[in-house]
């Protein structure tokens, strides 16, 4: 695992990048705000219940939450279970709507 900020999440998305975003929050925070993720609650992800995103294993993934606590925690579930490139959004959606402004 490693961090990516919400500038350069959102720089590449600018650029018109195709980025596997997934959030880690209950589906309740993702209808209130969210930056088009697939939704994958933590929960989900440490019963490993992750069929929805097994064909990203080794592909590159950013994963988010509320604070990036856990996301982070989602990253290193997702590590042990093979994925090769996770990546935790630092800060969440805290940082984004502080950073981005949109």
């Amino acid at each position: 695992m490693t961090n990516i900020t919400p500038e350069e999440v959102k720089q590449r998305l600018d650029a018109g990048e195709k980025l596997h975003l997934i959030d880690v929050r209950e589906p309740n925070e993702n209808a209130e705000f969210n930056i088009g993720g697939k939704l994958l609650p933590l929960g989900k992800i440490q019963m490993m219940q992750t069929d929805d995103i097994d064909d990203l294993k080794n592909e590159e993934i950013i994963l988010y939450c509320r604070s990036g606590n856990r996301s982070g925690i989602a990253a290193m579930t997702l590590d042990s279970m093979g994925f090769i490139n996770t990546k935790n959004l630092t800060g969440g959606m805290l940082a984004w709507k502080e950073k981005i402004k949109s």
